[in-house]
C-alpha cells in the first residue's frame, strides 16, 4: 500500500496550508490521511485535536466527544506531527469547563502547538469558561478557532462583536455552519444551517470581518463549500474585500483526496475558480496561514 502513496509535495508545487484537519476523523486510519492529504497537494496541515472524553452539558452529556467526529486528542495529533516532521504541524484543545483544561492546552501549547481549536463545545461564547481561553490565547499569542453552529455549540453569534472588542490582540478564526451562513444579510431563521441562493453583503460574518482587525474565516467543511458556491458574483466580492482574512482549511473526512468525493479538493477549486486574482488566490491557499502561524 505505502508505494501506491502520493509523493510529499515538493517545492516546485505552488504550497498549501491546510488549517483544519483531524487525526482519526470518522475512524480515517493515519495513512489513509497522509495519503489524502498529499493527493490534494497540501504542503503543511495544521492537526486540530479534540478534548478529552468527559460527560457533561458541554459536550451534549458525552455525545459531543471527539468533536463528535471521532477526532482524536492532543497526544494523537502531537506523535503524528512527530512523525512527518515540516509536513504536520497542531494545535491545542481541551474542554473548557473540565477541571485542568488550561493546564493541559497549556502543555500542548509548550510542546509547539500553534493555535487553540478547535473550541467545539456547547458553551455560551462569552461563558467564564471561554473568556480564560481567550485569556490564555492572549497571553500565549496563538489564534482561537471557533465552530460556530447554532443551538450546539458556541453559543451567543450575535454577541461575539463584544468579545473581539474586549480582545483586540487575540486573532479569532470563525469556522462552521453559522458562521457560513450568516455572510448573507437577509438570513433570518438561524435554525438553516446549509443556505442556498443569493446572498446580500452585510451580514453579521461580513461585518466581524470587516470591523475586527482581529476577526478572521477559516473556508473549511461544507459550509465553507456551500458559502463559496452559493451565489458566485457575491463570492467574488466577499473574497476580493476580505482577502487578507481568509485561511483554507479542509476538514475532510473522506479517503480519496481528489474529485467529487473530496470536499477539501472541492473547496481548492472553489477558491481557484472565484478568487479575483493569482494573488489573491495565494493569500487564501497559502499567504494568509503563513503569515498568521509564522511558518
Amino acid at each position: 500500500m505505502a508505494a501506491a502513496w502520493p509523493a510529499r509535495a515538493t517545492a516546485q508545487d505552488a504550497p498549501i496550508i491546510d488549517i483544519h484537519q483531524h487525526v482519526g476523523y470518522s475512524g480515517r486510519p493515519d495513512d489513509v490521511l497522509l495519503a489524502h492529504q498529499r493527493a490534494m497537494g497540501i504542503t503543511k496541515t495544521i492537526l486540530l485535536p479534540a478534548g478529552r472524553p468527559a460527560t457533561r452539558p458541554s459536550t451534549h452529556d458525552g455525545t459531543s466527544n471527539g468533536l463528535q467526529a471521532q477526532a482524536l486528542g492532543n497526544d494523537e495529533c502531537y506523535a503524528f506531527a512527530q512523525a512527518h516532521p515540516g509536513e504536520f504541524l497542531f494545535g491545542a484543545n481541551e474542554v473548557p469547563d473540565v477541571d485542568g483544561a488550561l493546564d493541559e492546552i497549556r502543555r500542548q501549547l509548550s510542546r509547539g502547538a500553534l493555535l487553540i481549536a478547535e473550541q467545539k463545545f456547547g458553551l455560551a461564547c462569552d461563558a467564564p469558561e471561554m473568556h480564560a481561553i481567550y485569556r490564555l490565547a492572549e497571553e500565549r499569542q496563538v489564534p482561537v478557532l471557533m465552530h460556530w453552529q447554532y443551538g450546539r455549540y458556541n453559543h451567543g453569534f450575535e454577541r461575539f462583536g463584544a468579545v473581539l472588542k474586549q480582545y483586540p490582540r487575540v486573532t479569532f478564526i470563525g469556522h462552521a455552519q453559522t458562521w457560513w451562513a450568516n455572510v448573507d444579510l437577509r438570513h433570518a431563521d438561524q435554525t438553516v444551517l446549509y443556505p442556498k441562493g443569493a446572498v446580500t453583503p452585510g451580514g453579521l460574518t461580513d461585518k466581524y470581518l470587516a470591523d475586527y482587525p482581529n476577526m478572521f474565516g477559516d473556508l473549511s467543511a461544507g459550509s465553507g463549500l456551500n458559502a463559496l458556491t452559493r451565489d458566485e458574483a457575491f463570492t467574488r466580492g466577499f473574497l476580493e474585500r476580505h482577502q487578507d482574512k481568509l485561511l483554507y482549511g479542509s476538514d475532510c473526512n473522506d479517503h480519496v483526496g481528489s474529485g467529487a468525493a473530496c470536499q477539501g479538493a472541492q473547496t481548492i477549486a472553489a477558491i481557484r475558480k472565484l478568487a479575483p486574482s493569482k494573488a489573491v488566490e495565494r493569500k487564501l491557499l497559502h499567504d494568509n496561514a503563513k503569515k498568521m502561524f509564522r511558518l
